[in-house]
């Protein structure tokens, strides 16, 4: 594996196995009560530019279970945020710290921020990828489903950096992606087409939510208006209004099918609350699996593992 984790390109085809056994071990040994500190002594900087709930509890509940502490940074608390420059700021915190979370807006900020880095840099969420949460949705459906392989994955809704990442993920693992975004709200073209360069057919673009959902595994959507978009908030909805899930959508799934959202969720917009709430949502199970990935990425890349 590389030192870094700022997208799936970083980890090589073990890497994917080791990240989930890792984390079912991870889980076992919490929930018995085993302490296990592999980190001890250590410290991750956390750099937030965007607010969060899941990102900031994972990483730093789990840096301390580990055995080591997180350091909350906002941009009002660091020099960057006042124009210091990023490859200062990382070298700089790289002599401090033994590991960097960034989540912020730019991707390439976090790549030069791991260019001048000596430290591991992960990506905690850019406005282009979100390869942590994809890594925790991968090992949910583990969870849930026994397997990822063969299984279609269904993506309904704006083409933003959730789905860039599961195209990613389609790229490197066996699993069908099916994605239903409405013109003009497609995922990145960049990687959109590098997805179907390598991934073939098992990547399927459509507009319409149906055909996308049309015998699915798992059936996942988002916020129709991520943090940055608060101005487009009500374009977005006229335009994404018919791509709810729903129980008339969920009638194309499979009958087992599995519902995903990554949260926080707008109930009554991308998803209906009966939905959500309702008996085949993983939502919960999917948010708290954040901690056990989060841990056994920063137990490969901090040395710990």
């Amino acid at each position: 594996m590389n030192k870094d984790l700022l997208s799936f390109s970083d980890l090589e085809d073990k890497d994917f196995a080791q990240i989930f056994t890792r984390s079912f071990l991870l889980k076992k040994m919490l929930i018995e009560g085993t302490r296990h500190v592999p980190l001890k002594g250590k410290t991750l900087g956390m750099i937030f530019y965007k607010s969060s709930t899941r990102t900031r509890l994972s990483f730093e509940v789990g840096m301390y279970q580990l055995g080591g502490m997180a350091i909350f940074l906002s941009s009002r608390d660091i020099q960057a945020g006042r124009g210091e420059t990023i490859a200062d700021t990382a070298q700089i915190m790289s002599r401090y710290l033994d590991g960097v979370m960034i989540r912020t807006y730019d991707q390439e900020s976090v790549e030069e921020f791991a260019r001048h880095a000596t430290v591991p840099v992960i990506n905690g969420l850019t406005d282009l990828l979100h390869p942590c949460q994809i890594l925790s949705d991968l090992f949910t459906i583990i969870e849930k489903k026994g397997r990822c392989e063969g299984l279609k994955i269904a993506y309904v809704g704006d083409g933003n950096n959730i789905a860039n990442s599961w195209i990613e993920a389609a790229s490197r693992l066996p699993i069908e992606l099916s994605l239903a975004c409405p013109d003009g709200y497609e995922p990145d073209r960049k990687i959109l087409r590098k997805g179907l360069k390598s991934a073939g057919d098992r990547i399927m673009m459509y507009r319409v939510p149906d055909e996308a959902v049309s015998g699915a595994d798992v059936v996942y959507t988002d916020v129709w208006t991520s943090m940055g978009q608060e101005a487009e908030r009500d374009k977005r909805k006229k335009v994404l209004k018919n791509y709810q899930i729903n129980k008339k959508l969920m009638k194309k799934a499979k009958s087992d099918a599995i519902i995903m959202h990554c949260l926080p969720a707008h109930r009554g917009e991308e998803i209906s609350a009966d939905i959500i709430d309702g008996p085949q949502s993983v939502v919960i199970d999917q948010a708290e699996n954040r901690l056990h990935v989060q841990k056994a990425i920063m137990e490969l890349l901090m040395g710990g593992g």
